[in-house]
């Protein structure tokens, strides 16, 4: 399994990103995805997830603003970006997601790519 993100960078507040990740060595269209950031010394925090059947969830904090998307041909996962703060500034991670006998998990993740907002 291989998950490789691309499309960070900087922007200024209020602008527009995509990122995107690029899946391989497995069945792309059988698994729901998800978006995941996290800042310096701060836990996971969970942006954006998309099911098999396309349905999308956000948390609040994005709502309205991020929209995530996918090409099961491409086998490429998406997140549209816009109406950017400084807030948003940190490592985005593509991730497989699963569920466990816990409850939903991730166990694969991309390297991360980074995004910074700064005027």
């Amino acid at each position: 399994v291989q998950l490789v993100e691309s499309g960070g960078g900087m922007v200024q507040p209020g602008g527009s990103l995509r990122l995107s990740c690029a899946a391989s060595g497995f069945t792309f269209s059988s698994y729901d995805m998800s978006w995941v950031r996290q800042a310096p010394g701060k836990g996971p925090e969970w942006v954006s997830s998309i099911n098999t059947a396309n349905r999308t969830f956000y948390a609040d904090s994005v709502k309205g603003r991020f929209t995530i998307s996918r090409d099961n041909v491409k086998n490429t996962l998406y997140l549209q970006m816009s109406s950017l703060k400084p807030e948003d500034s940190v490592l985005y991670y593509c991730a497989r997601r699963v569920n466990s006998e816990t409850g939903p998990t991730w166990d694969y993740w991309g390297q991360g790519t980074q995004v910074t907002v700064s005027s």
